[in-house]
């Protein structure tokens, strides 16, 4: 008999935008599956792009656990990548694929990762980029501004 067997979220991520872009909102949610993490996203008000359909987003874990910075860089103290392991872009722990918006500013997807525990993703961030990452360049992939942040937390 099938069925669908639903794990307890383990940490949870509330996104917001960057004062230039107040209108971006979302979460992230980190489940256990099975040794591997599976990860959800959803995120409104993203920016559009008027001549096209969608826009493609680059999003990362960072090491920093706080989504404050300059003005100049609002998200600075998100710090770099998430990369215990010291590997070049894009295989770094914290690389996730891309988020590709529709015509709205929305995106939602799930991926199952075995780069991390969600455990481990306590304490540090997600950060969204204005770009695509282009998946070469060191050490960030060369995905623009950073546009939006949550805090990564444990549930309950």
């Amino acid at each position: 008999m099938g069925g669908v067997f639903i794990n307890t979220v383990y940490a949870k991520a509330v996104i917001h935008g960057s004062n230039k872009y107040p209108d971006i909102y979302g979460y992230a949610a980190f489940v256990p599956d099975k040794g591997k993490t599976m990860v959800t996203v959803s995120v409104y008000g993203l920016p559009k792009v008027e001549k096209c359909d969608c826009h493609i987003f680059a999003m990362h874990i960072h090491e920093g656990g706080s989504c404050t910075g300059t003005a100049e860089d609002p998200f600075a103290d998100a710090k770099t990548h998430y990369d215990p392991g010291g590997c070049p872009h894009p295989c770094h722990s914290g690389d996730m694929p891309p988020l590709y918006a529709d015509k709205n500013g929305t995106a939602k997807f799930a991926f199952v990762t075995d780069r991390f525990t969600p455990e481990e993703m306590i304490g540090r961030t997600i950060i969204i980029h204005a770009d695509p990452d282009d998946f070469h360049t060191q050490p960030s992939g060369n995905s623009g501004e950073k546009i939006a942040c949550g805090v990564i937390e444990k549930m309950g």
